[in-house]
């Protein structure tokens, strides 16, 4: 278990918010709408209920520290993916590091065939939802069968009352080969374009934030072309190094998992929110701390073998200050 920084003073003017790939955050029953055979308790990963729990308690740590050694309290806002359902993310933010911080929960069915989808998890305290839905993603293969992937949350609320959208994603993955797949990432950039398009002609000075687990790292086609652009900015872009990313496959690190915003975050004004710094939440508790793969993220499973970890992401978050 990670220890608490308890020596850092609490910062009442700094905000934590961040974004977690939760690795196939399943319960163990079976839902047969969708294809979650390999989590249930007489499948082959024998996911089982002292199993659950157990990460439960284990995401639920991550989550609580992450940000907390700048701000001295747990994450304002949190952008999840990899949930079954709205119950996994019930039973996440009643263990016991978070039931006290009292954070609501966003959750919407998306047609994903694997019935894995996106969330928000929000301290009622500081975060007022004032709106939220979820916009489905339309991509194709070359036969025009549909690919059922997840859906776009996009969440409207007042962190301390100053309104900010908030749009949390979980992009088609490079199963098939990146630059074959690379296509859906690009439509999935450009429906958030038409989603931040729809804000900003009704608020040109709307404050957003883009998060999400891209399959793709800040430098490719489909986030630097096709969603940045020159109206948002991504702080992710420098974190990205040879010895340092949110996911290692193969000895090479990435960046999927990135936190980009509308760039009057870079105003100071009173009584409104202004962008700190940006980070990869990778303390060593989260990561595997021998052999082979020391350094990587301490996940929960490496193909059906079970590891007893986290996630095989390391969560993002960049810090607010409260002006």
């Amino acid at each position: 278990m990670a220890p608490k920084p308890y020596f850092v003073k609490k910062q009442t003017n700094l905000h934590t918010v961040a974004f977690y790939n939760l690795e196939n955050l399943f319960d163990t029953k079976d839902d047969p709408k969708t294809l979650d055979n390999d989590f249930l308790p007489d499948s082959q990963k024998r996911w089982d209920k002292k199993r659950y729990q157990k990460k439960l308690f284990k995401l639920g740590t991550a989550i609580s520290n992450i940000g907390f050694a700048k701000t001295g309290k747990s994450p304002a806002i949190v952008g999840v993916a990899e949930v079954e359902n709205k119950k996994v993310l019930d039973d996440l933010v009643k263990t016991k590091h978070l039931v006290h911080k009292k954070y609501g929960v966003i959750h919407y069915e998306s047609p994903d065939e694997r019935g894995i989808d996106v969330g928000l998890l929000f301290r009622k305290d500081l975060f007022e939802v004032t709106h939220s839905e979820s916009i489905p993603l339309l991509v194709y293969d070359q036969q025009g069968k549909r690919d059922f992937t997840r859906d776009t949350l996009w969440v409207t609320g007042n962190l301390q009352g100053e309104e900010i959208h908030i749009l949390v994603n979980h992009w088609p993955s490079r199963r098939d080969g990146a630059d074959l797949t690379q296509y859906k990432r690009i439509a999935a950039a450009e429906k958030n374009r038409e989603i931040i398009d729809q804000i900003t002609t009704k608020d040109p000075e709307a404050k957003i934030i883009v998060m999400g687990d891209f399959n793709d790292d800040p430098a490719s086609a489909s986030v630097k072309k096709h969603l940045t652009k020159q109206d948002l900015y991504n702080p992710m872009e420098r974190l990205l190094t040879r010895y340092r990313g949110t996911l290692n496959y193969k000895g090479q690190w990435n960046l999927f998992d990135q936190i980009i915003f509308s760039p009057n975050f870079h105003r100071y004004e009173s009584n409104k929110h202004s962008f700190s710094e940006a980070n990869i939440f990778d303390d060593d508790f989260l990561k595997i701390y021998k052999g082979r793969y020391k350094g990587n993220p301490f996940r929960t499973y490496a193909g059906r073998k079970y590891k007893g970890g986290y996630s095989d992401h390391f969560p993002v978050y960049i810090c607010l200050k409260y002006n």
